[in-house]
């Protein structure tokens, strides 16, 4: 337990940094000192700055990467392919398919979290249906290629129906979906629904973290230890949906954060789901509100989308990796 609660604190205090540095840089640099002068006195000029557009986005940064981070923890977890996570599998894709569809017809922002969890839901469901015989062989023997390439498949067809309901909608209108597809921060405010969608998927996820370590076991080990192996698997796919969803609803598309994390934290101190888990979350939020700043700063006064910047990164990381599997 001091094991886990020191990586847990340094993860956290990690976050603190990267929130810090989030709120200090910019097109219009503050610095440490600034900042915190800002904040304190509500009368400085920064004081709007820093409360209305960078606190809200640095905190959208955090949640959205804790959320893909924790989706891809329980994917690979449920799929057994270390490669296996939310922009992949096309789980991103259905979310900003729904997203779009609701944002099309100018719903509220409620309506556009449940329409993206519904896409993400969707994606995951037909990726199942999709690969079943493979899902089966998944139970005992470990992910074949051809799931992961169903994903990527998915991942395709969803690509494609956005960019056919990109090319009928009013030009005034496209630009600004453009960006938030692309996983932009710029314009969003404080997102309630998606802090709320992080408690839920992380407190059923740690409820659950006993019973995911033994089905990492395989199935039959599982089933013969007491596991309701089913009831298990559709609550990890309602969750890594929920989570995914939730996720590009704040932020459009933002890929690779839930492959790098996991992995990351599970190369670093181990497969313990309970650890695991928030360890994700934590190290996936940090690194989303990271690249944030870079694309804030990396061509100021000009910003770049956040999802940009995550895909330079983590494709060259994903490459790799999936270098390593095959050998």
């Amino acid at each position: 337990m001091r094991r886990v609660l020191s990586i847990w604190l340094g993860l956290a205090g990690l976050a603190v940094c990267a929130v810090l540095l989030g709120l200090s840089v910019g097109s219009a640099g503050l610095g440490w000192a600034g900042s915190w002068h800002a904040l304190t006195d509500g009368l400085a000029p920064q004081h709007a700055v820093l409360i209305h557009l960078r606190a809200p986005r640095v905190a959208n940064g955090f949640v959205v990467g804790a959320l893909l981070a924790i989706a891809g923890a329980l994917l690979q977890l449920l799929l057994r392919n270390p490669l296996a996570e939310p922009y992949v599998l096309g789980l991103s894709g259905g979310a900003a398919l729904g997203a779009l569809l609701a944002l099309t017809f100018a719903a509220s922002s409620f309506s556009v979290s449940a329409a993206a969890a519904l896409g993400a839901l969707t994606s995951l469901g037909l990726l199942l249906v999709v690969a079943a015989r493979e899902f089966r062989v998944v139970a005992a023997h470990g992910a074949p290629d051809r799931l992961l390439l169903s994903g990527v498949m998915l991942a395709a067809l969803w690509g494609a129906l956005i960019t056919l309901m990109l090319s009928v909608s009013a030009a005034g209108h496209v630009q600004a979906l453009i960006f938030w597809l692309m996983g932009d921060l710029a314009g969003a405010e404080a997102s309630l629904p998606a802090w709320i969608a992080l408690a839920l998927v992380l407190a059923g996820a740690v409820a659950d973290a006993p019973r995911l370590n033994v089905l990492a076991r395989g199935d039959d080990a599982a089933a013969a230890l007491g596991v309701h192996v089913g009831a298990l698997k559709r609550r990890i796919v309602v969750l890594a949906a929920l989570a995914a969803g939730a996720a590009v609803a704040v932020a459009g598309t933002v890929g690779f954060v839930g492959l790098v994390a996991p992995h990351v934290v599970r190369v670093l101190w181990g497969n313990d789901q309970r650890m695991l888990l928030p360890a994700a979350g934590l190290l996936g939020g940090t690194a989303v509100v990271l690249a944030d700043a870079l694309a804030r700063t990396v061509l100021a006064p000009q910003q770049l989308p956040v999802g940009a910047i995550t895909a330079a990164l983590g494709a060259p990381l994903f490459l790799y990796l999936l270098w390593r599997e095959r050998r």
